[in-house]
């Protein structure tokens, strides 16, 4: 069972404006230890490293987390509700770039096997997910694609 991780009223950004508000929050995120920048709208933020797909270089985005029944936390892909999928997500899909991600939290530090989820497991955990946070359901309903849910399972410290 889940805990209640509802999240507080906020403005959403223009979503062309979501790479750079991003790259600032990491940058906070890398020198200061407050609420402000590690809860946004009464949610806990991560730092998730992946590499790039393509460029082979180092990519890091701060995003929002939710924890699942089992104490794992999950991203959702959502970039909104834009029409392609997050560079993030595409980037750790390629499982020879990223067998494996790299990820921040506030308290600590760990590598990561990303499981997108699928199935009945993508089904139960959206449908509490989107409890919390029912604004997923109003991205989804601006593409056409399926918002992915990644599940992020601790492996060993970074």
């Amino acid at each position: 069972m889940t805990l209640d991780q509802r999240n507080l009223p906020f403005e959403e950004p223009p979503r062309d404006q979501i790479p750079g508000i991003s790259a600032m929050h990491v940058s906070a995120m890398d020198t200061m230890d407050i609420d402000e920048v590690w809860v946004g709208a009464g949610m806990k933020q991560l730092i998730l490293r992946t590499v790039g797909r393509k460029s082979g270089k180092e990519h890091r985005v701060a995003l929002p987390y939710w924890v699942d029944g089992d104490g794992h936390h999950v991203v959702v892909a959502s970039f909104a509700g834009a029409p392609q999928h997050p560079a993030w997500y595409l980037n750790l899909t390629d499982r020879d770039a990223n067998p494996e991600v790299l990820v921040k939290e506030r308290e600590e530090s760990y590598w990561a096997d990303p499981h997108v989820l699928d199935g009945v497991d993508y089904d139960t955990t959206w449908a509490a997910l989107t409890t919390d946070r029912p604004y997923y359901r109003d991205y989804q309903t601006r593409c056409d694609r399926r918002i992915p849910l990644v599940r992020l399972v601790k492996v060993r410290p970074a």
